[in-house]
């Protein structure tokens, strides 16, 4: 059993940075891969990021590419995203989530355990 606690979501004007990070439980972290994914008001909850177990490959949905990066502290059991040049379109409520496999995936199925969410708030 894993769990998962984000922190550092907030308000910030278009243009500006916010970082959302995930704290995980348990010894078994470094085995797991990483997502993140978010769910604006009365749309389907999508997918953002993900980062592999190692640390090694990432992936990112098109629309944050360059803008959003994703990185991993074994030795601590947490998880970054941090976004820069951020839009009023990236409001949403950001959720990470570990999968078993390690592996980079883009598929909510394939997460086991999920954060409670952190809000980000981008003001025009």
């Amino acid at each position: 059993q894993v769990q998962l606690v984000e922190s550092g979501g907030g308000l910030v004007q278009a243009g500006g940075s916010l970082s959302v990070s995930c704290a995980a439980n348990g010894r078994t972290f470094g085995s797991y891969a990483m997502g993140w994914f978010r769910q604006a008001p009365g749309k389907e909850r999508e997918f953002v990021a993900a980062i592999s177990a190692s640390g090694r490959t990432t992936r990112y949905i098109d629309s944050v590419k360059g803008r959003f990066t994703t990185s991993r502290d074994n030795a601590k059991n947490t998880v970054d995203l941090q976004m820069n040049s951020l839009k009023p379109e990236d409001t949403a409520v950001y959720y990470c989530a570990a999968s078993r496999s390690g592996f980079v995936t883009t598929s909510m199925a394939q997460y086991d355990y999920w954060g409670q969410g952190t809000q980000v708030t981008v003001s025009s």
